[in-house]
């Protein structure tokens, strides 16, 4: 019975989906555009451009190893690298009171700072490359992986904590066993909003100027050319990325807590 529950929801939220792309291509038939090509032209210029490969490159073209492979190389460096940080200094912070309301004013003020008003800093600092949309997408895509792990750290239960300490647990036994435990929840919650945030500041960054290759590139090149085509092909294949990074983000998640801890 459960399986069929699942196999209905499932079949309900793609029959939307099927039912907008279907209204989508009935109303460009009816009323044709160029701002709106229909959908089926949009699906079968998306293949030829990046999926109409060798099998032995996995289908993917020259353009899609010169830009898509190079987007998602920056992307999950700079998420790896916010993540990485995040739950360290989140954890670091949230283990600690004191630090933490010393540090909070000046971290909600961080975080409030516009990623494109940075540009310029960063471009003084790395000058136009990889290593200023890596800054870009790491400064970004931090706060919500660092925030939530403090959060969830501070919430860890007091009597777990007194237990740790008559059975004098080492500082790492305590971080492993209870801080992060705690936390978990918290912290994959930071993780989803930041893996949003890195696909978006990867396309930001690629939309700058240096830059040689990538889906933002694509996206510019094709607006410079009125490659109306080929912007939207760009849009739906991060569309794509962003549902599929984070349905393997999810189901990570719900291996590691189960489902009946949802974060």
């Amino acid at each position: 019975m459960r399986g069929g529950k699942a196999a209905r929801s499932a079949l309900l939220r793609w029959g939307v989906l099927a039912a907008a792309i279907g209204a989508w291509q009935l109303a460009t038939r009816t009323h044709p555009t160029v701002y709106f090509p229909p959908p089926t032209e949009i699906a079968r210029h998306t293949h030829n451009l990046w999926f109409s490969g060798p099998p032995t490159h996995a289908f993917l073209t020259s353009e899609a190893t010169e830009n898509i492979l190079p987007s998602l190389a920056r992307m999950t460096t700079g998420f790896a690298l916010a993540a990485a940080a995040g739950i360290a200094i989140g954890t670091a912070l949230g283990r600690s009171h004191r630090a933490y309301a010393l540090c909070n004013p000046a971290l909600q003020f961080a975080r409030a700072i516009p990623p494109p008003a940075l540009v310029s800093v960063f471009v003084v600092i790395f000058d136009f490359g990889t290593q200023m949309q890596l800054a870009s997408i790491v400064f970004s895509a931090i706060w919500p992986v660092l925030i939530n792990t403090a959060e969830g750290a501070r919430n860890t239960d007091p009597l777990r904590i007194d237990v740790a300490a008559v059975l004098h647990l080492t500082t790492a036994q305590r971080l492993w066993l209870l801080f992060l435990p705690s936390a978990l929840p918290r912290i994959f919650a930071g993780l989803r909003l930041s893996l949003s945030l890195s696909l978006i500041l990867m396309v930001f960054s690629e939309l700058l100027p240096g830059t040689a290759n990538g889906i933002g590139f694509t996206l510019t090149d094709a607006q410079s050319r009125s490659d109306l085509l080929t912007v939207w092909a760009a849009l739906v294949l991060l569309g794509a990325l962003g549902y599929v990074l984070n349905t393997g983000l999810l189901a990570v998640e719900k291996r590691l807590l189960g489902k009946g801890r949802p974060a």
